[in-house]
């Protein structure tokens, strides 16, 4: 608001989210109501106030039409009181319920007990009881959700379905719930996106198909399914295809159907949207325990409540862990601080049983195995390991069952370190794939899909195409940026049928709960991927097409995502998870994943991760996608406060999708997500349409006009204002906004932000013209960074023939490298990089990791390159992993490549030795 009249700026575009500016509306009305309240008291002029009420209702009615609390009964209640010029009534009831949206007390009262307010009862006692339930609100309430119901009928139906369902419920129910209905198609689709505590839908009866809620924030809603024709039918098959629509928006969703169609048109072709069909004269009671019975499966934690009640048992222990149920430190005396600090309940749920009601991560078959498989369900996957070491053993595990010594495997080369060793313990031949540069910022962005094919394209001119096992890309990357991974699947399968695809999705485990991020998942593509290619109209569309389309007999959709749950969504650290949808799993690497899945799993697990992570699916499938979408909406709040305020745009900048992807890559055109002179860009668009879209969670801020590179930056947020980020470039740092972020810290952040601008602006308007100089030459030095060099080559001792391909033998350079008579020691200086231009061949003998960037510039076996000397020369971090200033740069000596030559040609003879007996080393 602008001033105290509670008036809107009109020139400012508002929060990006609905529901936030349903809750500012509904944060205007109760000033507004006070304003006239106040007004009426002093015997003022009530015309604007009362104008601007009114105004606040108007757009009230919208909003509350999809939400059953306070509902759009109660909008028409408080128009009454102000009609009735009851304003110290209408002040106290827009009060309290301005603060029970705001704080989500409405969700922890007693609903189960509430009458209606048609039911006749005053004003005044309303409020005391409203007053009393939100003051008595905790903790042990019941978790409340809504019911939406999309039916055509009148008032009176609709009511006596609410009434009905009401009069079902128990004092035994778990849950409490309302409902709320809409006469439309369109409202349905707007209601489960605007309204995220809708858990069930109900579709009834004829209901029509437009909107008569007209407020522009809707139309987001109806564009994220702008790719889908909305259905035009009518009766039991608009239903049908709706039923489609709301699952793809919210997959978690329990629909059912409520028809008086004959049985012949329903049973069987109902298609497996909906979990049960009504027939409108069924009793509530059936409705009422089956919307239980969706929530009660989903809220279900199988381990979690395993330990719980195994934590409870009396248990005595002669076995490992003396810190089982606190007892070391509870019989002791030198430790009790820890008992103290932690409290009894994680020490009560430390065992190493695997009996009495628990169960063995390495061979899951109780409770353990169901909350796997709950999670599959949850992430859309075919199956679901838990992993309790993190996502790099996770890639470890994934690299070393499906792939075996002399596969070839493509792999973006600026990918998290666990994949470079994950191919070194597998025996890979490794080709790395370039990503496209951006020095301007000191960061590298993502594959371009014309270089993956260009280097499949090379390995089958070569011959090599039954080779190439896996293609492994990280989606999304640190700095937010997302591959479409069904168009780079698709492309990639038209070359190679039979590709195995990993996508390390470590910082993206919360897509699936966003439906425009959902799109841009390995898991929601790889099941659009099996749906097209075993649909009949793609086999048909083959028959026609057969010389541009993949043969559905022969293409196989093998897709596996690492996600580290822990970074993004509710889990303790360490926890992760890969999820499978591999059409051969079961035939051809369920043996190998477990073996590979025992390598590389302590058996030891840590029981609190397993339960963190059972409980930590229990809330995405409950509550994911509000958290997600509150999570995209404070983003763009800061986005949006960055770029408008003019103490911080003198020193910040928001990089927006046009700083951090080519034109090339962005067909839309889309160049940002919020604009000070456009206001908000069209982010869906991009997702639909381009190659590399940019996570709307991650907000990079452009630094280098305050003259501090990233590293400095990140340690005055932390050590000055207990701000904590991590990934930092020479000029850049990066914000992500997660689940567990509230507006409250978004409006620190932005606090911190304005007081470091000042203290520059303060510190400059006292320096000499020589300190200005300085700092403009410290500015310009950001401005410039080092180029950021591309992958050099193998060395050819290090490649399997000389067929000029370029994959490598990370390996054997990696093991080579472990005698110390094959290494030499060079200095990192000018002197080498000007051997180097004269010819001299430096083979790198290590990985060499500068942070920033945080992925390895050198790999054993690589021909150091000029560009690269100067690169590292070029830093100004001063942490480098793998070299060592006083050693210098770890190479391979001459006589160790000349004996790696050796057994690189012996290693050739051996395979054509296999091939031309029909022998291929590979058979996953």
């Amino acid at each position: 608001m602008s001033h105290i009249d509670g008036q809107p700026d009109p020139s400012h575009p508002g929060p990006y989210t609905v529901p936030q500016i349903r809750m500012d509306t509904w944060n205007d009305f109760q000033v507004r109501c006070a304003w006239l309240n106040e007004f009426a008291r002093e015997g003022r002029d009530l015309t604007e106030p009362r104008s601007l009420v009114q105004e606040s209702i108007v757009l009230l009615r919208d909003f509350e039409a999809y939400w059953a609390f306070p509902g759009v009964a109660k909008i028409e209640e408080m128009a009454g009181i102000l009609a009735s010029a009851e304003y110290a009534d209408l002040a106290h009831e827009a009060r309290d319920l301005a603060r029970q949206l705001v704080s989500d007390a409405y969700r922890l009262r007693d609903r189960d007990n509430e009458e209606r307010s048609q039911n006749g009862r005053h004003i005044d006692e309303m409020r005391h009881q409203m007053t009393r339930r939100y003051e008595t609100s905790n903790k042990s309430d019941k978790p409340y959700f809504e019911v939406l119901v999309v039916d055509g009928n009148d008032s009176y139906d609709r009511d006596e379905l609410r009434e009905g369902l009401w009069a079902c419920r128990r004092e035994s129910d778990e849950f409490t719930y309302d409902v709320v209905t809409v006469p439309t198609l369109e409202d349905a689709l707007i209601a489960v996106q605007f309204n995220w505590t809708i858990q069930t839908v109900f579709l009834r009866y004829n209901y029509s198909f437009r909107t008569a809620h007209k407020h522009p924030a809707f139309q987001r809603y109806l564009d994220v399914l702008e790719r889908d024709p909305m259905p035009t039918c009518f009766g039991l098959e608009r239903s049908v295809e709706l039923g489609k629509l709301l699952k793809k928006l919210r997959p978690e969703l329990d629909l059912f159907l409520v028809t008086d169609a004959p049985l012949d048109r329903v049973a069987g072709n109902m298609g497996t949207e909906f979990r049960r069909v009504f027939y409108r004269l069924e009793q509530y009671m059936e409705q009422h325990l089956s919307i239980m019975k969706g929530i009660r499966e989903r809220y279900a934690t199988p381990f979690f409540d395993a330990l719980r009640k195994f934590s409870a048992k009396p248990t005595g222990v002669f076995h490992a862990l003396p810190i089982a149920r606190g007892k070391s430190m509870s019989s002791g005396h030198w430790a009790r601080d820890l008992l103290d600090f932690y409290g009894p309940n994680i020490f009560m749920a430390e065992t190493s049983a695997t009996s009495g009601g628990l169960d063995s991560l390495l061979q899951p078959r109780g409770p353990i195995k169901r909350a796997q498989d709950f999670a599959a369900r949850a992430f859309g996957a075919r199956e679901t390991f838990f992993v309790t070491n993190g996502t790099s053993t996770a890639n470890k595990i994934v690299s070393q069952a499906l792939i075996q010594p002399g596969d070839i495997v493509l792999v973006d080369r600026d990918c998290h370190k666990s994949h470079h060793y994950a191919l070194v313990l597998a025996g890979a031949m490794t080709v790395y794939l370039d990503s496209y540069a951006l020095p301007q910022y000191s960061m590298y962005g993502a594959v371009p899909l014309d270089e993956i094919e260009r280097q499949l394209l090379e390995l089958k001119d070569a011959g090599k195409l039954d080779r190439v096992r896996m293609l492994i890309l990280t989606n999304c990357t640190f700095d937010g940026i997302t591959y479409d991974p069904q168009q780079v699947m698709e492309r990639v399968l038209a070359i190679k049928p039979d590709m195995v695809f990993l996508w390390d999705e470590a910082w993206f485990a919360y897509g699936r709960f966003s439906p425009t991020l959902r799109q841009r998942t390995a898991m929601d593509a790889a099941a659009r991927l099996r749906k097209k290619y075993r649909s009949p109209e793609y086999r048909k569309a083959f028959g026609a097409s057969r010389e541009t389309m993949v043969d559905p007999d022969s293409v196989k959709v093998r897709v596996y995502a690492t996600q580290s749950t822990h970074k993004t969504l509710t889990s303790l650290r360490q926890g992760s998870m890969i999820h499978v949808f591999d059409e051969d799993f079961e035939q051809k690497v369920s043996d190998s994943f477990h073996e590979a899945f025992m390598t590389h799993t302590s058996t030891s697990p840590n029981y609190q991760i397993i339960a963190s992570l059972d409980a930590g699916r229990r809330q995405v499938e409950l509550e994911g996608f509000e958290l997600v979408e509150q999570t995209i909406g404070l983003a763009m709040t800061l986005r949006q406060r960055i770029s408008e305020h003019p103490d911080l745009t003198r020193f910040f900048s928001v990089l927006k999708p046009q700083d951090m992807i080519p034109a090339e890559h962005r067909p839309s055109g889309i160049e940002f997500y919020y604009d000070s002179t456009h206001g908000w860009g069209q982010m869906e668009v991009a997702y639909h349409q381009d190659e590399f879209t940019l996570d709307p969670t991650r907000v990079t801020l452009y630094i280098g006009a305050t003259g501090m590179d990233g590293d400095t930056f990140r340690h005055l947020l932390m050590d000055k204002y207990d701000i904590q980020i991590n990934k930092t470039s020479r000029n850049t740092v990066l914000f992500m906004p997660n689940i567990g972020t509230t507006r409250g810290d978004i409006a620190y952040l932005i606090d911190v932000l304005v007081e470091i601008s000042h203290d520059i602006a303060d510190r400059l308007s006292l320096e000499s013209s020589s300190g200005l100089s300085r700092h403009s030459a410290k500015v310009d030095s950001l401005l410039d960074g080092p180029p950021l060099p591309n992958f050099s080559r193998f060395h050819e001792a290090f490649k399997p023939d000389a067929s000029g391909t370029a994959e490598g033998d990370l390996r054997r350079a990696y093991f080579l490298a472990y005698e110390d008579a094959n290494i030499d020691l060079v200095s990192l200086d000018r002197s080498t990089l000007s051997e180097i231009k004269a010819g001299r061949e430096y083979v790198s003998a290590a990985f060499i990791t500068p942070y920033p960037p945080g992925f390895p510039v050198l790999v054993p076996g690589q021909v150091i390159s000029q560009e690269i000397i100067a690169y590292l020369l070029e830093l100004d971090v001063t942490e480098i992993h793998g070299y060592d200033p006083e050693k210098g740069l770890r190479v391979f000596t001459q006589a160790a490549i000349k004996r790696s030559m050796g057994i690189q040609a012996a290693s050739t003879q051996q395979v054509e030795r296999k091939e031309s007996h029909g022998r291929h080393p590979t058979g996953i």
